[in-house]
């Protein structure tokens, strides 16, 4: 969905359309629960999208890429994997214990390892409208 807008914002995506895992992030990220979320650099480079920046807003899609709020950025960081630090792994609201816990979750989803040296974008986020 590169590049894809919804009254002119970028779109934001958690998880896989249509998977559980979707379905909970969502809840999470409504809930107040999840306040950041990590991405891959090299994904953001290999889709030509820009990295979020701190204000920009996106559409926050569900389950079924149906809208349901929308997301402000409030911090950016570029961070190697090793930087990671516990607080941004427990602000990601999904039960990470450690930053092992984080990795070792990450690298699952994006299928493939995370070296230590991995470019993360660290974001963090609120909630500023339900749709």
């Amino acid at each position: 969905m590169v590049g894809r807008r919804i009254d002119g914002m970028r779109v934001s995506e958690f998880g896989w359309t249509g998977t559980p895992l979707r379905r909970r992030l969502v809840e999470l990220i409504l809930s107040g629960e999840k306040t950041a979320g990590a991405g891959l650099v090299t994904d953001y480079e290999a889709e030509g999208e820009e990295l979020p920046t701190v204000g920009e807003r996106f559409v926050l899609l569900d389950f079924d890429d149906e809208p349901v709020g929308v997301i402000e950025t409030t911090d950016v960081l570029v961070v190697r994997a090793a930087d990671v630090d516990e607080q941004f792994a427990r602000d990601e609201g999904e039960g990470f214990e450690s930053v092992q816990d984080w990795h070792e979750a990450h690298e699952r989803f994006f299928e493939r390892t995370i070296a230590p040296e991995t470019l993360i974008d660290a974001i963090r986020f609120r909630v500023v409208q339900r749709l």
